[in-house]
């Protein structure tokens, strides 16, 4: 592992043959194998001890030894573990059964692999991957291009899985066994789930705030600019506004300048040709695509003028404002008028028919939901390009969960990303205890077609100005993604005949196409055509990379 990353993992008990772990590795426990790589502080790792049981919490949390002895006794880790504020990944070794836990929604992810000594597991897919000795798997970038909702149970490395979301890996010296230990709870009334997205967001914030210590965030939008208000209860915060060159007054500005705090600082980011989407930056290799590849030139400046803790609203859309997965619900629960109403304001925002919302709705087909409006198809794919994807049941708690994994998977890379440039990015709405939280509401509650984020205003409106709790819209930079193609055009094209194409994933002609398109200012797929360009980049920086080196553990190495 390189760039400072923090990294870790181990093995399965009571192996026979060679341990071998991370160059740089601190062994933590010898028998069952656990290391550590990186600089761990205080407040990102939690161990605890009992007769013959051990347990570690890393990540962010509030566990203090009165909960660890708690988790290390209980029948059932999960349950234990539920509802604790943070996202971390919990391991509890007893009797030579070891127990990692991946927490629901999966924002710190957890790896294994099969070598010739047994199982061994890991936070960084791409460690894994050297040892194995595989590279990128076509299959799995195939699925990314076509729905970057991709298995849950694969990684972006042949022969490397990933442990899904809400599933526990239990490793024996038989071998190893995943499971899911997580579930959506019961929607209940809807004022109790006003309070517990109180409860549990406010949580998120203090466990990365609460020391005291100054944080940034983005002042931008609702869920951003929720985050910065609860930072400010706990300490210094730095809200950061990006704004287009020239660009003073008028959206996400005069938001941020209604927002007045005793502890708030506010900064603006001038947004200059340099930052333009698809400038070109060196990228460091990640476990998978960055979501914010095509932006790493503005993403590395922006981080450069905050603070070392950032806070980001990610994940704040795909739970307050998600697809109309609801409509399955309500025809499900007899409630057609409202379904109907439903269906027909969210078609004519969006200038399309109700008619398809509706037939999908009495179809009970929640995948379908979830894709309304996504877009244009994708011709520069190859049809044999492979779209293999987890079934998602016939409900909106599914859908949500899925899509919020989803939206977590994809941003662990950016905080990779970040942890280059030497930057703790923190999502807060990633948080299992938050989904829990939102899932309590029953979907035709959580959203609304005449109010914007109602769940979220309902839980937080008190603490925000009243310019933000009427709301009704979030900025957008499309304009300068048209420019950054303009821009960027040679460079873009050189990328058609790139690893994809070699690959037989893209035909290269159509892809230069639709560039060319979008450099006229065309109506572009650009969730699309975003992943193309990012998994190209990932594609480079992997092979540019060097792979993270694995050493053989002597003997006195063994004894941590």
């Amino acid at each position: 592992m390189s760039n400072g990353m923090r990294g870790t993992g181990g093995g399965q008990p009571g192996g026979t043959g060679s341990a071998v772990v991370p160059q740089g590795a601190r062994v933590r426990w010898s028998d069952p194998l656990w290391w550590t790589v990186g600089n761990w502080a205080g407040r990102l790792l939690c161990l605890g001890a009992g007769q013959s049981a051990r347990i570690a919490v890393f990540g962010v949390s509030e566990a203090g030894a009165a909960d660890l002895a708690r988790a290390l006794a209980a029948p059932d880790l999960g349950a234990a573990v539920r509802g604790w504020p943070g996202a971390f990944v919990v391991v509890r070794a007893v009797d030579g059964r070891v127990e990692v836990l991946a927490d629901a929604v999966g924002t710190v992810p957890v790896y294994w692999t099969r070598t010739a000594t047994g199982v061994v597991w890991s936070t960084h897919a791409r460690a894994l991957a050297a040892l194995a000795g595989d590279g990128p798997d076509p299959a799995w970038l195939g699925a990314y291009l076509r729905d970057q909702r991709v298995p849950a149970a694969r990684s972006a490395f042949a022969h490397v899985h990933r442990v899904p979301p809400g599933h526990r890996l239990v490793l024996t010296e038989r071998g190893a066994g995943v499971s899911p230990w997580w579930s959506a709870p019961a929607p209940g009334p809807y004022m109790g789930a006003v309070a517990r997205l109180r409860t549990a967001l406010t949580g998120a914030v203090r466990v990365r705030a609460g020391a005291g210590e100054p944080v940034s965030t983005d002042l931008a939008g609702m869920d951003s600019t929720t985050l910065t208000v609860l930072a400010e209860r706990y300490g210094p915060v730095t809200g950061i506004t990006a704004h287009p060159r020239g660009v003073t007054a008028g959206g996400d500005m005069d938001f941020a300048r209604t927002l007045t705090l005793p502890q708030l600082t506010r900064r603006t980011f001038e947004l200059t040709d340099r930052h333009l989407p698809f400038a070109e930056a060196e990228l460091p290799a990640t476990d998978q695509p960055p979501l914010s590849a095509h932006l790493w030139a503005m993403f590395s400046a922006q981080l450069a003028a905050g603070l070392p803790v950032h806070l980001t609203g990610d994940g704040g859309d795909h739970l307050f404002q998600p697809a109309p997965t609801h409509l399955a619900d309500l025809v499900a629960h007899g409630r057609l008028l409202r379904a109907a109403r439903d269906a027909g304001q969210w078609a004519r925002l969006r200038r399309i028919s109700p008619v398809p919302l509706l037939r999908d709705a009495f179809a009970r087909d929640v995948a379908a939901l979830a894709a309304s409006g996504a877009g244009a198809t994708t011709p520069w794919l190859t049809p044999g390009t492979a779209c293999h994807r987890d079934p998602v049941d016939r409900n909106a708690a599914a859908a949500l969960t899925d899509s919020l994994r989803a939206a977590a998977r994809r941003a662990q890379a950016d905080t990779e990303l970040a942890a280059s440039a030497g930057v703790e990015l923190h999502n807060p709405y990633h948080d299992a205890a938050v989904l829990d939280a939102v899932l309590t509401a029953r979907s035709w509650e959580r959203v609304s077609s005449t109010r914007y984020k109602p769940l979220l205003v309902d839980a937080f409106g008190d603490l925000l100005p009243a310019r933000h709790r009427a709301r009704t819209t979030k900025g957008t930079f499309e304009t300068s993604f048209h420019t950054g193609v303009r821009a960027r055009l040679p460079h873009l094209l050189d990328h058609c005949d790139g690893h994809l194409a070699a690959l037989g994933l893209i035909r290269p002609e159509r892809l230069r196409a639709a560039l060319h398109r979008a450099a006229l200012g065309a109506r572009t797929p650009w969730r699309a055509l975003l992943a193309v360009y990012g998994a190209e980049i990932w594609l480079r920086a992997v092979g540019n990379a060097p792979a993270p080196t694995w050493t053989v553990l002597t003997p006195a190495r063994r004894t941590p």
